[in-house]
């Protein structure tokens, strides 16, 4: 019973990702014996390395592409041997620049937060070794130095720093950005450790000012500081964020938004409970709302193109604060 034949541009890319080291690993290998190892097809596995011919290093000239001997493998003279040439860079390590190590770093996590748990142990294996290496600092002599991008690697030193600070329980000084509010805080919090999720990272910590668990976004950090002072709260384990991220507070108000098209983008910048699409275009919007100031900002940006569909006070509210912003604008009687 042969091997169904594989479609599809992405399973097409995991079978090279996998064939290319098996080829690396064996050498010459006769194409059945190779397909019976890969669990192909023999055609699939003949398909898949004519596209063989057209990878390799950037720039795809000749000489940079890897070269597959397919007249051993079709006519009358073939001998069956998969023969691959110019490919001797396979088999120096990895060199990547700092931006791309973080890219990589940053990337698996957003992958573990949505991976099943056979997938999170190949990716925790893969990032415990990137992470290792960039701790014990020899990702400084195996990374080739390039092009640095200032942010990123600000957000990845701020990562290590907060992940350094949890480990040694000690507390942090943050100026965080609260969306929610529209405003900038400062406040001192217990780091507990860091999670991902919906391919941001964020700091789990007991924030002292709330006195509660919070949960910053790194990008919304301004400024860290790791203080001397030991945390005051007992040690935990950062939460699990695979079943979703937010949780209703008891001081949030869960509200229902109307958007039309031009608003769509509220889903993209502010963090929803669900969206529902509606015909032309428009959008109802559940959101969590801890300050009803900051919605009734946030209505006023999108005005006309939002409503409060619930609670109906809300709308009430916003109706009249707007009557109460047009009013300065109305000349004297």
């Amino acid at each position: 019973m042969s091997t169904p034949t594989a479609s599809g541009a992405k399973d097409q890319v995991a079978r090279l990702l996998t064939l290319v080291p098996y080829l690396h690993t064996h050498g010459e290998v006769r194409l059945d014996e190779a397909a019976a190892a890969l669990g192909l097809a023999p055609e699939q596995l003949l398909s898949d390395l004519k596209v063989l011919l057209m990878c390799g290093l950037p720039g795809g000239y000749p000489d940079d592409l890897i070269d597959v001997d397919l007249d051993a493998l079709e006519g009358p003279e073939a001998d069956g041997v998969i023969r691959v040439s110019n490919a001797d860079y396979l088999s120096r390590p990895l060199r990547l620049t700092p931006t791309e190590a973080t890219a990589i770093i940053v990337a698996l996590r957003a992958l573990r937060s949505s991976a099943r748990e056979e997938t999170r142990e190949v990716v925790d294996r893969a990032l415990a070794k990137l992470e290792a290496a960039a701790a014990e600092g020899s990702a400084a002599r195996q990374i080739d130095p390039g092009e640095e991008d200032p942010d990123r690697l600000d957000l990845a030193r701020l990562e290590a720093d907060l992940r350094d600070a949890a480990a040694r329980q000690r507390q942090v000084r943050l100026s965080y950005f609260v969306p929610s509010r529209d405003e900038q805080s400062e406040r001192v919090v217990d780091p507990r450790g860091l999670v991902t999720a919906h391919g941001f990272t964020y700091l789990d910590a007991w924030c002292h000012s709330a006195e509660a668990p919070r949960l910053f976004r790194l990008d919304r950090i301004d400024e860290a500081e790791v203080l001397d002072t030991p945390v005051a709260t007992a040690p935990e384990p950062p939460r699990d964020l695979s079943d979703g991220l937010f949780t209703r507070a008891d001081d949030t108000t869960p509200v229902t938004l109307r958007v039309e098209r031009e608003a769509r983008w509220i889903v993209e910048y502010y963090p929803v409970e669900a969206v529902r699409s509606r015909r032309g275009g428009g959008l109802d919007v559940d959101l969590l709302v801890a300050d009803e100031r900051w919605l009734q900002r946030l209505l006023l940006r999108l005005a006309p193109h939002a409503r409060v569909l619930s609670p109906t006070e809300l709308d009430q509210a916003f109706t009249r604060r707007a009557q109460d912003t047009l009013s300065l604008y109305a000349g004297p009687a």
